[in-house]
């Protein structure tokens, strides 16, 4: 066991009185606000992301505050079944896949609807109006705009458990991966979009994370937090979740919930996910880190990054656990005319396995076998996902054995998979859901159905030529020496050259100074206790990172160093750093 983080948070400086938690409280500063105004009419608006939990504001702060008129922004939108026609293209029969809207929201709402909402507010002459629910603003500029806010991840486990339907629907109990498709292809998008408009308009951002546990921070004091984290080192929170292949080497390792039979991803380092906790004095104020980017994607990316990627985040770093476990479903991920034709992701899902720990007879699957049928693979896949045989992988696919520390690099088209009694750090670019699985070993998912396959869709980008001899040149282990210094070696571990992502490994007993390469860097303490991450100049804190901890070094600290520290000092440790080449 080490000392993981699991709860990592930002001390925002400064901050003292500038966050409120709890229902009372945060009325209490609405109202002292809204009375500072000394207006006789004044709009007061809670803009929400998709997900927020209407029957809490309602109840919790709309009533409370006692208005003279309120409305809902989600009654001013077309009706459910014109929307429903206007993402028909986007959403697809597909359980899993769409394709990328474009759309924002004020396509989804009514103009004559919007008219009349504003004609019933002009219509008043004095009182408190609250407006409240998605796309909020686009009624009106109100007086005193709060924002509403929640990661991805929290929206994804009310769609598990079946509370939350997607925005404008009625599907509680459809199946998750299909509300989730909703919410990734579209709802976000368009949200997304909306949400970087008000930036600088939030008078609060209110945290609606947890049940019945609001938090609140003023709008300046919210931007000054995004803008400190961007100049040091930072970690975002990690979230677990269990599968039908989890193994058991994160519950011991993290100490994670002895009760849970496994435990098969940890996303500790993926943006558009994970949550951002930042701390203003005795309030902890969860944000989605991709805010972060949306705020400030040169400061966190980089001007060249930037320029490529816009505000996406292009890297991702996360644990997928098979000790004591099972395989990964056999898998491909799409080229980029693929991804970009098909599902209008402008970039793809290019990744590599870095082996944190491994058993003796870990192995990783990675291309097919040399000369191989290609229509007979295909024709045996066909018919082992039908039920009618056992796909012989034996025959079709390499198997390689891996030990602690190798590096396997999986550029797109590639099949592949991790086996048993492994556990990956998966560095990969964030385009995480377009895997296409074409064999998974005749199992069901944790929800007793049949975990989707996509041989449609992987037979058509799978790289025939990626055999066993192209493979071994080029996938594995491709490690050299590139620097050295007294007390430490930098090496190149990949990624291959088709992939965007340069990683480089240090193993260090003293102090080691790292430059961004005009890129962010993302790190992972691959091995030794701790380490403690340092600015040569001191512009920020000393940074204390453990054993498997993903961190964030944004491109605007430009130059850092990092040492063992605590339990580590006088030992030898290893990072494995990743960014992108420009």
């Amino acid at each position: 066991m080490t000392s993981y983080e699991k709860y990592p948070e930002i001390l925002i400086s400064n901050a003292e009185n500038t966050a409120w938690k709890g229902y009372p409280d945060i009325v209490d500063e609405l109202l002292v606000s809204v009375k500072s105004l000394q207006k006789e009419k004044t709009v007061v608006m809670i803009d929400c992301y998709p997900g927020v939990r209407y029957e809490e504001i309602e109840r919790n702060i709309i009533a409370p505050m006692k208005p003279t008129m309120t409305l809902f922004s989600d009654d001013l939108t077309y009706p459910t079944e014109t929307i429903d026609k206007l993402i028909e293209p986007n959403l697809t029969d597909d359980r899993v896949f769409g394709v990328l809207s474009t759309r924002t929201l004020n396509d989804f709402f009514d103009p004559a609807s919007l008219d009349k909402a504003r004609e019933k507010l002009n219509s008043l002459q004095r009182g408190l109006v609250v407006i409240y629910g998605v796309g909020a603003q686009l009624v009106v500029d109100p007086d005193l705009l709060v924002y509403a806010d929640l990661t991805r991840w929290e929206i994804q486990k009310r769609y598990n458990s079946s509370e939350l339907p997607n925005w404008k629907s009625s599907n509680h109990d459809e199946d998750p991966l299909r509300k989730f498709k909703r919410g990734y292809f579209i709802e976000w998008r368009a949200a997304d979009k909306h949400k970087k408009r008000l930036f600088h308009h939030i008078d609060y951002l209110l945290d609606t994370n947890e049940l019945n546990a609001p938090k609140m921070v003023d709008g300046h004091s919210y931007l000054e937090g995004l803008k400190q984290t961007v100049n040091q080192p930072f970690r975002v929170i990690p979230h677990f979740v269990p599968g039908v292949w989890g193994g058991q080497w994160m519950k011991e390792i993290l100490d994670l919930d002895r009760s849970e039979d496994n435990y098969a991803w940890c996303f500790d380092g993926v943006i558009e996910e994970n949550g951002l906790r930042l701390r203003y004095g005795d309030v902890a104020i969860v944000v989605p880190a991709i805010n972060l980017v949306f705020q400030h994607p040169i400061e966190l990316l980089g001007d060249k990054v930037h320029a490529r990627f816009g505000t996406e985040f292009p890297i991702r770093f996360d644990f997928l656990d098979t000790m004591d476990g099972q395989n990964l479903s056999l898998q491909v991920h799409p080229l980029t005319e693929y991804i970009q034709e098909t599902f209008g992701m402008h970039y793809t899902q290019d990744e590599s396995y870095y082996m944190l720990d491994a058993k003796e007879d870990a192995t990783v699957y990675l291309g097919v076998k040399d000369d191989v049928n290609k229509e007979e693979m295909l024709k045996e896949l066909h018919a082992a996902n039908q039920g009618d045989i056992i796909f012989d992988d034996e025959k079709y696919i390499n198997q390689f054995p891996a030990k602690k520390h190798d590096h396997f690099l999986i550029p797109a088209g590639t099949v592949h998979c991790s086996g048993k009694n492994a556990m990956v750090l998966e560095i990969s670019a964030t385009p995480y859901i377009f895997t296409f699985k074409l064999w998974d070993w005749g199992r069901l998912g944790l929800d007793g159905l049949p975990r989707p396959v996509h041989l449609e869709h992987g037979e058509k980008v799978i790289q025939w030529d990626r055999d066993e001899k192209w493979v071994r040149k080029q996938l594995i282990n491709r490690i050299e020496k590139v620097a050295e210094g007294e007390g430490w070696i930098e090496e190149k571990t990949g990624l291959h050259e088709r992939e965007f992502i340069e990683t480089r490994r240090h193993w260090f007993s003293s102090k080691v100074l790292h430059h961004t390469n005009d890129s962010v860097n993302v790190l992972n303490l691959i091995e030794g206790e701790e380490a403690i991450v340092e600015s040569p100049d001191h512009t920020f804190e000393p940074f204390i990172v453990h054993y498997a901890e993903t961190f964030f070094i944004p491109e605007n600290v430009k130059h850092y160093t990092i040492r063992p520290y605590g339990r580590s000092n006088g030992k030898t440790i290893a990072t494995i750093k990743a960014y992108v080449r420009v």
